[in-house]
């Protein structure tokens, strides 16, 4: 998907800030070991590390990527869409994610509440910690659980205490599909499906999905992502075959300790999709 093949592309990474644990700045360090030429930056719901992550780019002969990853809701799921080439500069694009923001600290103050009463944790400190992230999400509250000694790692962390019948649950209420795809194509960005193979939804409630999808502008389906098994990998072409969609390529990268899913992991992209370089006008180094 790189016009030169030997060099590798990432158009889904996360930083320090949002939910991944490096800066930006270190973040293009370990891309450019990983032999990748192009990187996007998609914090969650936030474009602080933006300028960083393309100083680094630049002086790193990088081409790269302005990203977001927006939260949105769809028949009460929880649906994320990447945003490539997002124009930092639009007032409505600036005024949604400021708008995410506000919900994202509510639901944190209100998760501490809960595991206050409920399971006498410190939860109102720990919430109090956690928000302080530029775009704080549930992750840092389970990694200051775990630094607390409350849980073994962040998935006990979760499974104890955050997911479905845990004390401090709290179900997301995040903007509506529309609304995050209109942002999104009124500020010129091209609109990604993140990760579609994970969402809880039938063949044919996936299909309903990737149909809202197109009608709302988007262009894309993230259809080659570090962890997708080749059954998925063939749903996700088909689809992007079905809807005349262009194919995304990501690591969905947060923490190099995890193993699984290093920066630019080369995944192929299945005969006759075509990439969502051919739509960037980022220039290419």
């Amino acid at each position: 998907m790189d016009a030169n093949p030997e060099r590798l592309v990432d158009f889904h990474t996360h930083s320090h800030y949002s939910d991944g644990v490096l800066s930006p700045a270190a973040l293009v360090e370990r891309a450019r070991g990983r032999n990748v030429g192009t990187l996007a930056l998609t914090d969650h719901d936030t474009v602080a590390g933006l300028a960083e992550a393309r100083a680094a780019c630049d002086a790193a002969g990088m081409r790269f990527v302005a990203g977001v990853e927006l939260s949105a809701q769809w028949r009460g799921q929880a649906i994320h869409l990447v945003g490539l080439e997002v124009d930092t500069t639009h007032a409505g694009f600036n005024a949604h994610l400021d708008g995410v923001l506000e919900r994202r600290r509510a639901r944190l103050a209100e998760i501490g509440d809960r595991l206050e009463r409920k399971a006498r944790l410190p939860g109102r400190e720990l919430a109090t910690l956690a928000s302080r992230s530029t775009s704080p999400t549930r992750l840092h509250l389970a990694r200051l659980l775990v630094e607390r000694g409350h849980a073994k790692d962040t998935q006990d962390a979760f499974d104890r205490w955050l997911n479905k019948d845990g004390a401090g649950h709290v179900p997301a209420e995040w903007p509506a599909f529309a609304d995050a795809m209109a942002v999104l194509r009124d500020s010129g960005a091209l609109p990604v499906l993140a990760h579609p193979h994970r969402y809880r939804l039938s063949a044919g409630g996936l299909r309903e999905l990737v149909a809202a999808f197109v009608q709302a502008g988007g262009v894309a389906l993230e259809a080659s992502m570090a962890g997708m098994s080749p059954n998925d990998a063939d749903r996700i072409a088909s689809l992007c075959r079905r809807f005349q969609l262009l194919a995304s390529m990501g690591s969905d990268f947060h923490d190099p300790s995890v193993p699984w899913n290093p920066l630019g992991r080369w995944l192929k992209l299945a005969a006759g999709l075509e990439p969502v370089t051919q739509r960037l006008t980022s220039p290419a180094r």
